[in-house]
């Protein structure tokens, strides 16, 4: 390449030309590699109409079994949408179904799968139930839209029977979650 030649401001055009040629790949490569522009993440959320119903056929489902329940909807970032605490149901039942509904949100599992993980000894869910709102109890449930965790759902006050009328809520449900 021909040294670049200046006087004052002034370069010659084939030695711009040459400087240019060099420093061009360095320049472009990264534009190539970098996309123009980062897309927006798109996510579905849990409308309230939907958590509200969900919430009542779940107390609905246990009260049919003679179960005093309670229930509570989280969105997707653990958030409370909805908490119900049915007739007669203990205070500790609300703060339970909470944890349940934001643990099953977390770990996008159900709380019984959970329970077992930490019954068996795996070290990592033995820590992660010292977080806070992280409870390893049955009766917690993600609710999923296809294949993606929307929130979650926990029950707390039929003990056996919390899943179940979880699983009972969410069937009333399905068709609002596609």
């Amino acid at each position: 390449m021909p040294p670049v030649c200046s006087v004052g401001r002034f370069v010659s055009f084939a030695a711009a030309a040459g400087a240019l040629a060099l420093v061009t790949p360095a320049l472009v490569t990264p534009a190539l590699v970098m996309p123009a522009q980062a897309a927006l993440i798109m996510h579905k959320d849990l409308p309230l109409s939907v958590a509200v119903k969900l919430a009542e056929e779940t107390v609905a489902a246990c009260a049919a079994k003679g179960y005093a329940e309670s229930v509570v909807v989280v969105d997707r970032e653990g958030e409370t949408i909805v908490e119900m605490r049915g007739d007669e149901a203990s205070p500790h039942t609300m703060e339970n179904a909470r944890r349940k509904a934001y643990t099953a949100m977390s770990f996008k599992q159900t709380t019984a799968e959970y329970a077992k993980k930490l019954n068996d000894g795996n070290p990592v869910v033995r820590q992660q139930v010292t977080l806070p709102n992280v409870i390893a109890i049955a009766g917690g449930v993600p609710i999923k839209s296809g294949d993606t965790v929307i929130g979650g759902v926990g029950a707390s006050g039929s003990p056996g029977f919390d899943e179940d009328c979880v699983k009972a809520g969410l069937e009333a449900v399905k068709d609002q979650l596609q």
